[in-house]
């Protein structure tokens, strides 16, 4: 994994861990065809369309008709940052569910694996709470 800023963007590529994590995240089914290459600014994914085009999508909730492009030199150099290296920020109610972006106590770090529970978790119950409508 690589991870740093990238301008006013933290940026987290996954690399290696790609396949394992899309598994994880549940990429197949909710974006299929679409491969996982990271997160920019902790709150959405980046992911490669069949075509080769990027995109960045909201991780919660992970819907196509949410994809927006994405530009990005992968091969740039990130400033890594050792306050959050290894970590990713996660609301605890997430912004879709009415969480507040500006309570501390909304905020928490997180690893790469305890993130990939979280948003899987989080997109079950919003389509859960989605279909009942």
């Amino acid at each position: 994994m690589r991870e740093g800023w990238s301008g006013d963007a933290y940026i987290i590529l996954f690399d290696e861990r790609a396949p394992a994590l899309q598994a994880s995240y549940g990429i197949a089914s909710a974006l299929p065809g679409y491969r996982l290459l990271g997160l920019r600014g902790w709150e959405d994914f980046i992911v490669q369309a069949p075509n080769g085009a990027r995109f960045t999508v909201p991780t919660v909730p992970l819907l196509l008709g949410n994809l927006r492009a994405f530009e990005n030199d992968d091969q740039a150099e990130l400033e890594v940052d050792e306050r959050v290296r290894g970590r990713i920020k996660w609301y605890i109610t997430p912004l879709v569910f009415g969480g507040d972006p500006n309570l501390d106590n909304n905020v928490t770090w997180v690893t790469v694996d305890q993130h990939a529970q979280l948003v899987a978790w989080w997109n079950d119950k919003y389509r859960e709470l989605r279909s009942k409508r």
